[in-house]
């Protein structure tokens, strides 16, 4: 009865919000968010039509109302929407997926959680390895093409190397990365490489051991550097690098990573600081990627931008004649929403469909009252449609209530 009703309804209805037929689910599941926010106000059809996006939200709407007429369109080819659950209501095909394996961490990085810790959740409410490839099956079987896994830190969940190797299985997918903070990474990299890892990104956020401890609260640096030069050597090209600049604390080693390109296959990401639950964030401690790019034209003039594609989140440069490149994260000052195709599961199963929002709904309540697919697929694809256009700028992230970031996966 639960299906015939939701399948009776069509997307206009699924995407009001958690009403309807969805409701119906969310009794069901129980998929209540922790984080939840104010409901998204639907966006009118004149503001759609500037977009110039009327033809594909009729388009997902046909296709979400039967997922027999999804499938026949699908075989036509690329120039219709690659599946009408993840595709939003502007257009965008979420074909990225990054799942959190684990709230715990080794370290205790500054802008990702407070000194003191969080308080985890307990272990039966996170989801299981075999919940993990479901959920991943399912996803990539809709177009999913890339998984990336998180945490916390994700090498310390034991059974990381075997969640690769079922994920390798799975056919369409063409990419599986991970984030670590690298302290593990020398031990499990072989094995991970084996297991099917194609992509790896290793936090570092100074070169000087001494500011490392103060910005991850932890050792640990001469771990980091050997597990950097373990995947360079096992052939991970370009390994990227992830570094949070923060005034004050980093910002004056802007040159010493670029420098790191020189004779290194390496992509060194600065990311701007961002705010989160617990992590004392303000404006006067963010430095903008521009303030960053213009630091660094002073040492390199000739530093040049690198094509982007339609999807990428990074602004990319490289120093002429150098191996490696440079790349901004400019979530706050610069934000790449429309070309946004990433989708977040946290580790205890909430599908987070942007970032900075504060709207969840859970996928582990569901999987858990034995929903089917296509009764997941409804609830993905109500989640997926009420995805705002853009995030709402620096002042209004800073005052919303958020995760901390170790919580949702960084």
């Amino acid at each position: 009865m639960v299906l015939r009703a939701v399948k009776a309804c069509n997307v206009s209805r699924l995407r009001r919000g958690l009403t309807g037929g969805l409701q119906v689910l969310g009794r069901k599941c129980r998929g209540q968010s922790t984080f939840s926010g104010a409901p998204r106000h639907e966006k009118n059809l004149k503001e759609r039509k500037e977009a110039g996006i009327t033809e594909k939200i009729t388009a997902v709407q046909e296709l979400a109302q039967s997922p027999a007429a999804r499938r026949r369109m699908l075989m036509k080819g690329d120039h219709l929407p690659f599946s009408a659950f993840l595709t939003d209501t502007f257009g965008r095909r979420h074909s990225y997926l990054r799942i959190s394996l684990t709230e715990k961490c080794n370290l205790r990085c500054q802008y990702c959680m407070p000194e003191e810790g969080v308080k985890l959740t307990p272990r039966s409410q996170l989801l299981t390895s075999a919940e993990i490839i479901s959920l991943a099956q399912l996803f990539v079987k809709e177009g999913v093409e890339k998984i990336r896994l998180t945490g916390g830190e994700p090498l310390i969940r034991p059974d990381v190397v075997d969640i690769i190797a079922e994920l390798r299985k799975l056919e369409g997918l063409k990419t599986i990365a991970v984030t670590t903070n690298g302290t593990n990474l020398t031990r499990l990299l072989p094995s991970l490489k084996a297991a099917g890892l194609d992509m790896l990104n290793v936090s570092l956020d100074s070169l000087v051991p001494a500011k490392f401890e103060l910005i991850v609260r932890r050792k640990g640096f001469h771990k980091v550097m050997e597990g950097i030069h373990k995947a360079i050597e096992l052939g991970y090209s370009p390994l990227k690098v992830n570094c949070v600049v923060m005034r004050g604390l980093n910002e004056d080693e802007l040159l010493d990573f670029v420098s790191l390109t020189e004779r290194k296959p390496l992509e060194v990401r600065f990311i701007e600081y961002m705010p989160f639950d617990g992590n004392k964030w303000n404006f006067k401690k963010m430095v903008s990627y521009q303030e960053m790019l213009d630091r660094i034209r002073q040492q390199w003039p000739d530093l040049k931008p690198l094509p982007a594609e339609g999807t990428e989140t990074s602004k990319k440069f490289q120093v002429p004649g150098f191996q490696g490149q440079v790349g901004f994260i400019t979530s706050m000052s610069d934000h790449f929403c429309g070309s946004c195709n990433r989708l977040r599961i946290t580790a205890d199963g909430n599908l987070k469909v942007c970032l900075f929002g504060n709207s969840e709904v859970s996928l582990r309540d569901c999987l858990r009252a034995g929903a089917s697919d296509e009764e997941l697929l409804q609830i993905i694809g109500a989640a997926v449609g009420r995805k705002k256009k853009q995030h709402a700028g620096m002042f209004n992230i800073s005052q919303m209530k958020n995760r901390p970031m170790i919580l949702i996966g960084g």
